[in-house]
């Protein structure tokens, strides 16, 4: 009888620790954001904690989707691998997508992109010494560009210039201070952050040669489901107010968009 019983408690004991683990496991669904250190969309403050507008915006529609938000850092150039390979759920850095990669293959024929939510232009970072002012001078100079980057595919299109591709664009405005690199290309958005500033007071963007106005998007593995949802996220915050909130607290407001009625299909 005794062993019966012994038998039964551990059996109770076994089934509690289930109901228990499937309980603290129980919670909300997780989504994978891949990102690149790239302020003021994402990057680390004074503490260490990943902070920007992208960030935050994130955590607010995926927050009102009831998903718990993992971002993940990731090499730029492997995005699409990333994606399609399940590694992340969507690319949410400042992601431009009225724009064709180097293949020629324009960005939104490999992803689905959500509604754009911010505008933007590539700009060119010299030295404030430099006699660089129009795109002839670009010729024969040694450019940086992030590896996949809307920045080094512009930066290929001036004629007779070099361009170096790098993993992060805040290395290439570090070239161009260092001397190792003769321009940069680059995001206005980063350049507003760091050109003039701080370590990069001696660098200043050539307004003349900026880019056509592009825009940012969060790019999602074609068909899913994950797209109209966040686009109608995008529109409650728009709403109520929290993306103009968010724009102002880190500078974007004049770029942001909040009105996404002219982009429904």
């Amino acid at each position: 009888m005794k062993k019966i019983i012994s038998l039964l408690l551990v059996a109770i004991m076994i089934a509690a620790c289930f109901a228990g683990c499937a309980n603290t496991g129980a919670g909300k669904k997780t989504v994978v954001v891949g990102y690149t250190i790239y302020e003021p969309m994402n990057y680390k403050d004074e503490n260490g904690k990943l902070v920007g507008f992208d960030t935050e915006l994130a955590e607010a529609v995926f927050g009102k989707l009831g998903y718990e938000v993992i971002f993940k850092e990731i090499d730029w150039k492997a995005k699409y691998t990333d994606l399609n390979a399940n590694t992340i759920d969507c690319i949410w850095n400042g992601f431009t997508c009225n724009t064709a990669d180097d293949d020629g293959v324009q960005r939104a024929d490999k992803v689905d992109f959500s509604y754009n939510y911010m505008e933007n232009t590539q700009v060119i970072v010299v030295k404030a010494d430099s006699k660089i002012a129009t795109a002839a001078d670009l010729k024969g100079k040694q450019g940086a560009a992030e590896s996949g980057s809307a920045g080094e595919t512009y930066g290929k299109s001036f004629e007779g210039a070099t361009i170096k591709g790098f993993d992060v664009q805040t290395k290439c405005i570090f070239e161009v201070n260092a001397g190792t690199a003769d321009f940069a290309v680059v995001d206005a958005q980063l350049a507003k952050s760091y050109v003039g500033k701080g370590d990069y007071v001696n660098l200043k963007v050539i307004d003349a040669l900026t880019s056509d106005t592009e825009y940012y998007a969060i790019g999602f593995k074609k068909g899913s489901e994950l797209t109209a949802k966040v686009n109608e996220q995008l529109e409650a915050l728009a709403k109520d107010g929290t993306i103009k909130t968010l724009a102002e607290k880190y500078g974007v407001a004049n770029t942001a968009i909040t009105d996404f009625s002219d982009q429904k299909k």
